[in-house]
């Protein structure tokens, strides 16, 4: 176990026995702060990484209110959505500054200020529909796109544990050349569902490149449907019957890191050139096991068996184009952004008869509720970017394939039984019961 797993469960079972043990603060006061202390890391072992214990997010309940409370200013949706929270709560307390103005000096004209109750109330459930239906459909692809990874993991490690199985029929050299290549394939994915992660433009002064340990490509990432330039683009082609699009700009990555040192010497440029590197790895992986000669315990069906799951991984590269390319409906989301604002900046006037000067401190907690909703739906509507650590899935996947391929090979290679279970007289444990078991012999 290394120093920062052992630090880190240090710091868990510290912060259990501060919060849930026995000591000198009161059940009370214990309640009251109950919940994750600041700076308690988010990264949760419920066994130790090197036992084979998985990374999972944090749980918060009820009892880490103080903690989000107090954390509300290192909120990232606050910070995203602080331009139209400012704007709705300087415009509100500017109205609860003038009605206080008016109501001194022209009190006529600060009754005119007043909004009824009732279209508000009304215009509320209409919102309510449209900011639930925006929440609930990003979080169905979100979902989606969990599920899209969890079955790339599925199909990596059964195609690892039938390579495994028929190693003999395949080949050391072609079953180590296909799992380098399914343990490559997720940062592939990756890359392309979430471009300019590790690529450099060959124009950038701010990175030296080393022409021996770099290699040259072109950015692997699919337009979205609503790219006007690229429907623009695809459309001229359609009509003069030839390429009209643009230079791509050449970039350049690092060769030695992860995913290029995993590919086989041979298919690392010609991966490279590719326009759809992943898909390009399932077509060489398909081949490679196409290529495999039939042979006593080897047919076709073992071939297909293989190939079958190379076909999964290739159906989940459509899967995540999908939930990366296609965005929510603009009108939907427009209206719903409209229809928001209209509200917002129309709720002063309701409430400013009653609330007085506290009706900008009130807008604030009711638009930061609001907008809050709004963006957590955008930002979970296309989960690659960010919202799934892919990261974490990827290591995962190379480690179970590649990392650990010495443990969990030794699996596949059945010991004697005979020599395993010897008796204390020399005799195996299956002769004794054997001799235990006949008819008339150590039976009563």
């Amino acid at each position: 176990m290394s120093t920062w797993q052992a630090q880190r469960i240090l710091v868990q079972e510290t912060y259990h026995e501060d919060n849930y043990g026995e000591g000198p603060k009161s059940k009370w006061f214990q309640w009251f702060i109950g919940g994750k202390s600041r700076g308690t890391n988010k990264i949760i072992m419920r066994e130790a990484e090197a036992l084979g214990g998985l990374p999972r997010s944090n749980r918060y309940a009820s009892r880490d209110w103080f903690h989000s409370a107090i954390t509300l200013p290192n909120s990232a949706i606050l910070r995203d959505i602080r331009n139209p929270v400012i704007a709705i709560t300087s415009w509100a307390s500017f109205l609860s500054i003038l009605h206080r103005k008016l109501v001194k000096v022209n009190p006529l004209a600060a009754e005119h200020m007043y909004f009824p109750t009732a279209p508000h109330s009304l215009m509320m459930s209409a919102l309510g529909l449209l900011l639930v239906f925006r929440t609930n459909s990003a979080y169905q692809r979100f979902t989606e796109g969990r599920t899209i990874w969890e079955q790339i993991i599925n199909s990596s490690r059964d195609l690892f544990r039938l390579m495994m199985l028929y190693e003999k029929e395949i080949g050391v050299e072609k079953r180590r050349r296909v799992q380098t290549l399914c343990a490559a394939f997720p940062y592939l994915l990756r890359h392309r569902i979430r471009p300019d992660l590790v690529m450099k433009t060959v124009d950038d002064e701010a990175y030296k490149r080393e022409p021996e340990n770099t290699i040259l490509l072109y950015q692997d990432s699919g337009p979205t449907d609503d790219d006007a330039e690229a429907a623009a683009v695809a459309n001229a082609e359609e009509d003069i019957g030839r390429s009209r699009r643009k230079t791509r700009p050449l970039f350049w990555v690092d060769k030695r890191t992860l995913p290029w040192r995993l590919l086989p010497p041979g298919a690392l440029e010609k991966c490279a050139r590719a326009q759809n590197r992943p898909l390009w790895v399932c077509d060489r992986m398909a081949m490679e096991l196409r290529a495999v000669p039939d042979q006593v315990g080897f047919t076709n069906r073992e071939r297909l068996a293989l190939i079958s799951h190379v076909d999964k991984l290739s159906r989940c590269i459509g899967g995540s184009e999908r939930i990366h390319q296609t965005v929510v409906p603009l009108n939907y989301a427009r209206h719903t952004l409209r229809a928001l604002t209209v509200w917002l900046f129309s709720l002063p006037f309701v409430v400013v008869k009653d609330l007085k000067l506290l009706t900008g401190p009130v807008l604030f907690l009711v638009s930061w509720m609001l907008f809050g909703v709004f963006e957590i739906g955008s930002a979970i509507e296309d989960p690659f970017q960010g919202t799934l650590r892919l990261s974490i899935l990827c290591d995962t996947i190379r480690r179970d394939v590649v990392g650990d391929e010495y443990v969990r090979s030794t699996a596949f290679f059945l010991e004697e039984e005979d020599a395993a279970t010897q008796g204390p007289n020399g005799a195996s444990a299956n002769n004794i019961l054997d001799s235990v078991s006949s008819p008339g012999e150590g039976l009563p």
